[in-house]
């Protein structure tokens, strides 16, 4: 597949850092599946991060492989993977990760993945590294994704509205704050079977890039295990100051319109996962968020901190590949 080979030792640290980025998108995105249970009250925060970590780490067992094949072989040609490569790839992406899960601003990890892996592709051979048609249909997600799960979460929120006409609102809260669990599981068990796959494929070409790998393109059990791991232990550590954006900055949050995002989130999620297309958990929800904002009354929403976070949104792609360039470069330089 690619001329560079390496030694062990050098691909169990990319391996090893590979898994470093999978905790840390749980670390990142564990505010996307939490942040709405916990603005609500029904989860102490802990309890939440919990309920959180295990339907991540559970999602292999629901959904096939099919965005690990997209990020394995769908953004950048695999031909022209080599370990450099990865690494840059990786790199970009944590160093974009860290940075804004400091400033508190829900990016995704998931494009600042992608992101990483075209800068890393063009810094080695240029434009022509880049399947264009698979990452047409990442950014048709980028813009997709939020959208759609806005406009699930608006009709779910009229929908119960109507279904919860003759109830008194403390049944209502009562209610959905059971609800609101099963909301959680499922937006959880989205995120698990989404983001984790990424790693998945990043790892896995890494090893067909060395030959450690070959015949149709194949996640080993071990690879699955691992990421889904790593990425449900780094929700157990949780990321507390983007869970304040989601849950309470954007908009204010009861227990029905918990329900509604997390419903809405994760339909959309799930519809992503099957098609195999690396969607952003973070887009989805945020959304979701300011679609039930938006339902109850459109001054409910604070514009002002859902522009910042679509701003960051649309600077994560280019911001992850320009920093995997630099990575490329300064990687190529130590080698030398």
């Amino acid at each position: 597949m690619n001329g560079m080979i390496v030694g062990t030792p050098v691909l169990v640290f990319l391996v090893a850092v590979a898994l470093i980025f999978d905790f840390l998108n749980g670390l990142h995105d564990s505010a996307n599946s939490i942040a709405t249970i916990v603005s609500t009250r029904v989860l102490r925060p802990v309890t939440a991060v919990v309920w959180a970590a295990f339907f991540n780490f559970i999602a292999f067992t629901v959904f096939g492989l099919h965005v690990a094949a997209t990020m394995g072989s769908g953004v950048v040609h695999a031909a022209i993977v080599d370990p450099v490569v990865i690494f840059a790839a990786l790199f970009g992406a944590i160093t974009w990760n860290l940075l804004t899960w400091w400033l508190g601003i829900p990016s995704s990890s998931s494009h600042a993945l992608v992101g990483g892996l075209v800068g890393a592709g063009v810094a080695k051979v240029g434009l022509s590294a880049i399947v264009w048609g698979g990452l047409a249909k990442i950014g048709a997600a980028i813009v997709l994704s939020p959208f759609t799960g806005l406009i699930l979460a608006m009709l779910l929120v009229l929908a119960v509205s109507w279904a919860c006409l003759r109830s008194t609102p403390f049944a209502v809260d009562r209610r959905f704050r059971y609800l609101q669990l099963v909301s959680s599981a499922l937006l959880s068990l989205a995120h698990g079977g989404n983001d984790a796959q990424k790693t998945m494929g990043i790892i896995t070409v890494l090893l067909y890039s060395q030959g450690l790998l070959t015949g149709p393109f194949h996640v080993p059990l071990w690879i699955v295990l691992s990421c889904q791991s790593a990425m449900a232990l780094g929700t157990l550590c949780g990321g507390w100051r983007i869970v304040r954006t989601v849950g309470s900055r954007i908009t204010h949050l009861t227990p029905v319109q918990g329900f509604c995002a997390e419903s809405g989130g994760a339909i959309a999620l799930f519809g992503a996962t099957w098609l195999g297309i690396p969607v952003s958990t973070t887009h989805t929800i945020t959304g979701s968020v300011i679609g039930v904002g938006a339902a109850r009354r459109v001054s409910a929403v604070r514009w002002g901190v859902a522009r910042n976070i679509v701003v960051a949104w649309v600077i994560t792609l280019p911001a992850s590949a320009l920093m995997a360039v630099a990575c490329y470069w300064l990687a190529s330089l130590a080698i030398r």
